[in-house]
């Protein structure tokens, strides 16, 4: 399975505290419409440690059949626990999910070693996996060394890079032949020009079908196109990322009128100073009133 171009990280929608589950469903079929090539549910972005398990299964079961195959589906079904994660695994590939996206297991800060079996065991389960390394959330980082060894591994098919250096991608590219995604907008293009293969996207949220673009230009190695887009809402990118994600995309999607900030605690809503300079850039592309 090769993975390229553009994958939205699905904001979670609250109404009241509660998953609302009609909203969800008309943000998946906006980002089909768009063109996205896949969607994740249950990620980071979608609010995964505050979930519970209940939810957490609905959402990727729900995702899943608004979907109906029209684009690929990697659910986020990672955890610090491996039991956790291969239950919520096993789950995603009953449902029909195209895939996973399994993160660093955060807190309990594995070795190499610990990583390298637990995701092997999750691998096990038999459905694609798309690795998820992000060392400034999860305070450990998948080695270059411990990566190609997890590559031989037929289920492994990806990763996402969410370490914020570019050169990771060169070392990436000669340790394995996995497919390899930003887990970066505003980094985006310069992973793609050393050899990635699309983004997993917090932007595309709220511009799916400007996201897509920017990954599918690269990929036909029109740059010229996709310095555009990058250069057009590379503000933006900054903005959406002024505090922990995903309360900034959800007040951007609020302001869009997409579906409510709330965010579950300890997540609290964003301060007002950087509010204003987040309606600022959204007003700056044109995607709210002045």
């Amino acid at each position: 399975m090769v993975l390229q171009g553009c994958y939205t990280a699905l904001t979670t929608p609250f109404v009241d505290g509660a998953v609302c589950y009609d909203t969800l469903a008309s943000l998946v079929e906006r980002q089909i419409a768009a063109g996205v090539d896949g969607v994740v549910p249950v990620g980071t972005t979608g609010e995964s440690p505050t979930l519970s398990v209940a939810e957490h299964e609905r959402v990727i079961s729900a995702v899943v059949e608004t979907v109906g195959g029209r684009c690929q589906v990697f659910a986020g079904t990672g955890g610090n626990s491996t039991a956790e994660a291969l239950e919520l695994t096993q789950h995603a590939k009953d449902v029909g999910a195209d895939g996973t996206l399994q993160v660093t297991p955060y807190y309990n800060k594995p070795t190499q070693e610990g990583l390298y079996r637990h995701f092997m065991k999750i691998a096990d389960v038999g459905l694609p996996v798309m690795l998820y390394s992000i060392p400034g959330r999860c305070n450990v980082e998948i080695e270059l060394e411990t990566v190609a060894r997890l590559a031989k591994h037929e289920s492994i098919v990806a990763i996402k890079e969410a370490g914020g250096k570019v050169d990771r991608i060169s070392g990436l590219k000669q340790c394995c032949d996995l497919s390899l995604l930003s887990g970066d907008d505003a980094l985006a293009l310069p992973m793609m020009l050393m050899g990635a293969t699309g983004l997993v996207s917090v932007t595309s949220n709220l511009l799916p079908a400007e996201m897509t673009a920017l990954t599918h230009y690269a990929l036909a190695g029109d740059y010229r196109a996709a310095l555009e887009i990058h250069f057009n809402y590379y503000r933006l990118f900054g903005a959406l990322f002024a505090e922990t994600n995903p309360v900034p995309v959800k007040a951007a999607m609020h302001a869009l009128d997409l579906h409510g900030s709330d965010c579950r605690l300890p997540l609290a809503p964003m301060a007002e100073d950087n509010t204003k300079k987040l309606y600022q850039q959204l007003a700056a592309v044109g995607l709210i009133g002045r």
